[in-house]
This record gives structure tokens, sequence and C-alpha cells, in this order.
């Protein structure tokens, strides 16, 4: 993970109530407008893009000064790319309807440069183009925008610091800017232009949002999961988060593979097949959403499920397609998903008692990029064969 990957979710921003009058007259307080964001959020995250552009047209319909209904625009657009990310072609529309964004925010600071709203809003239409850029590869240009999406969030935070929404955006960056660096050093020499970090602060600002945020709620729990399960290692906690969210929005498949993955993560293996088993149906049956991406790790579980129950073909056979899916999908570098699949075939091969299949399996795998333990596993396997029990 790369440090400027998170500048464009310091936002799934913002409304509710100020305590001082200045700041409270900036944001939506119309019931109406409120009712059509918090439905056109939902359809987002469970995937039903049209209702949610019909959502959030009404809101521009109704306020068409004010950038909450374009930029919620944007994040439809922004999660549609996300259900079929090789797709560019999605993209210069996307960094279109930021811009506007931006333009529209800029407008209103010019006329008050605490505009709280605007504030706000320009920092997380500055910070998506970041994250998109990032994603592509187009990290410098993904760094400046996380230079200037930054301020105007710490600016907001400052004007209105009890808020639980805004809350979000400085617990993602208090968190990641004390962790990240010491995980990825070659970030660091970034970090001299930005302010420092506070990991313990970050957690408690996102707890705090996850619970008792109105707007941002359920972006805090994706993060707050991701956090506990990536970087704090704390699954039970993370699977209660995965639990709750897929309940939430049960066709969400980065919210079902999560859920998935953290029961892997708590060696609940019986509930792990269950669950990737219905993301490779999804995935089998053309679901909107459920992609290359997620069939290629339903396949990978399901085929260490099959493994670890001693049914070797059945193992064999997910385990095939994973690789399938991987070598049309890692196009620069081999996933960890490709190495560890052909690692465990290697494996399987060994039980089998196909020694020369074998071999040539662990030679495979350290031609591939390393992931974990795979070149070690891979050359102990090499000296003497696998067997249960190693």
């Amino acid at each position: 993970m790369n440090l400027f990957t998170r500048w464009g979710v310091l936002v799934l921003l913002l409304f509710g109530s100020f305590s001082t009058p200045n700041a409270s007259a900036q944001w939506i307080n119309d019931p109406a407008v409120d009712g059509h964001l918090q439905k056109g959020i939902d359809k987002i995250y469970n995937l039903e893009f049209e209702k949610a552009d019909l959502e959030f047209a009404e809101v521009v319909r109704l306020q068409p000064e004010h950038p909450a209904g374009y930029f919620f625009q944007a994040m439809t657009e922004w999660w549609r790319i996300l259900s079929n990310f090789d797709d560019e072609s999605r993209d210069k529309r996307l960094i279109a309807m930021l811009d506007k964004v931006v333009d529209l925010c800029e407008k209103r600071l010019d006329k008050n440069e605490d505009d709280v709203a605007a504030l706000f809003f320009k920092g997380g239409a500055v910070g998506f183009k970041g994250r998109l850029r990032s994603n592509r590869g187009a990290w410098l240009l993904a760094a400046n925008d996380g230079l200037v999406a930054l301020p105007a969030i710490r600016k907001a935070y400052k004007l209105d610091p009890q808020n639980y929404d805004v809350l979000l955006g400085m617990g993602i960056y208090n968190y990641y800017a004390d962790v990240v660096p010491n995980q990825y050093p070659v970030v660091k020499p970034l970090m001299i232009f930005l302010p420092s970090g506070e990991k313990k602060k970050g957690l408690e600002q996102l707890e705090l949002a996850a619970q008792k945020a109105r707007y941002a709620k359920i972006e805090a729990m994706y993060f707050l999961l991701q956090t506990y399960f990536t970087y704090e290692k704390q699954y039970v906690r993370a699977l209660e988060l995965a639990r709750e969210l897929h309940n939430k929005f049960p066709q969400n498949p980065l919210f079902h593979r999560m859920y998935g993955r953290c029961y892997v993560s708590t060696g609940y293996w019986g509930e792990a097949f269950k669950i990737f088993s219905e993301v490779e149906k999804r995935f089998r049956n053309h679901q909107p959403g459920y992609d290359n991406y997620d069939g290629r790790e339903a396949y990978y579980y399901i085929g260490r499920h099959y493994f670890l129950a001693g049914k070797l073909d059945e193992s064999l056979q997910n385990l095939y397609k994973c690789d399938e899916l991987s070598r049309t999908l890692d196009k620069q570098s081999t996933s960890g998903f490709m190495s560890m699949a052909n690692l465990t075939i290697g494996m399987i091969y060994d039980l089998q008692k196909r020694r020369g299949s074998a071999l040539a399996q662990y030679q495979k795998v350290l031609g591939m990029k390393e992931y974990e333990n795979t070149y070690k596993e891979a050359r102990r396997f090499m000296d003497k064969p696998y067997s249960r029990g190693q």
C-alpha cells in the first residue's frame, strides 16, 4: 500500500450540524435533500448505481449551488470503476466530474474562505483524483493531489473538531501517517512535507466515526476493517465489522470477500468455504460487480479449503482456475494468489507421488515474485518432498 492511495479516502463526506452559526449555514439542512443523500449513499455501497444516480440527480436539482450532489455523483462513478477496475474508459469522466466539484468549491471559498462544506468537498474531490491516479501508477500526480487535499481537510477539521463525521478524515490521516512510513520506508522522505501522525489517536477517531457518524459511518467501518485486518492483526474485531458490512450491503463484493478473509484468518475454514463458494457462484453467474479478481480469490480459498480437507483433486481444479485468472490479471508482476496457488499445486503433486511435476512447479514458483515465504518453502520442498505434517 502506498501512502497516497489513502488520500482519496480521507472522505466520504460530510454534512451534519455545527456549533457555530457561520459554519452551520454552509451545511445541508433540508430534510428532503438529506434523505436523498442517505438513500443514494446506501445504493452506492450496494452497487445499485442507477438508483444512486437518481437520488443524487435530485440533490443537484434541489440545491444546484451546493457541491454535495455533484460529489456523490462522482462517487457513484468511482464505484463503477472499482467494480471493473481493468476498464479505464471511465477515468476521464470521473476526473472531469471531480474537477467540477473543485471548481464549485473554489467559487464558494472565494466568497467565504471558512466555508466548511466547500473545504470538505474540495479535499474529497482532489483526494479521489489522487486515489485513482495512484491506482493507475501515476504516483507523482497522486502525491501532488495529496498535498493539495490535506490542507483543506485539516482546516475543515479545525473549524469543527467535534463533528463525528469530520473525524473520519483525520482518523485516517493520523493512523496511516504514523504507520505507513514505518512499514514502507520509501515514503519517509515525503513525510517531511506533512504533519506527523498518531496511531492511537487515529484509531480512536475512526472508532468514534464508525459508531456515531451520520454520513461517514460506513466508510469509517470499512477503514477500521482494513486497519484491524492488515495492520493491527485483530482478526476477531475485523470479523465483526466485516459481518456487519456484508449483512447491510450483501451485493458488495469487496465487503463479501473481506468477510471470507476474516474467517480464514480466524481459522474458521468451514465458514470461509461457504462464503467464497457464494462469491464464486456470483462470479460464475456474472453478477454485477463480481469480476475476475473476485473469482480468482474465491478459487484460491476454495482450493485451499479442499487441500486442508484432503480432497486433492477438487483442490487442484480450483487452484488451476485461480492460476488461469492470475495469468490474465497479473500484467506487471505476479500476485500473492498466483505464487501461493502454484506452491500449493506443487505440494499436492508431492502428495500424489508426482515428484517430477512437483519439482517443476516449485521451480516455477521461484521464477515468480516472492510472496511471504514462497521461495523458502519452494526450496525446502525441492530438497525434501512435501508431506502432511511439514
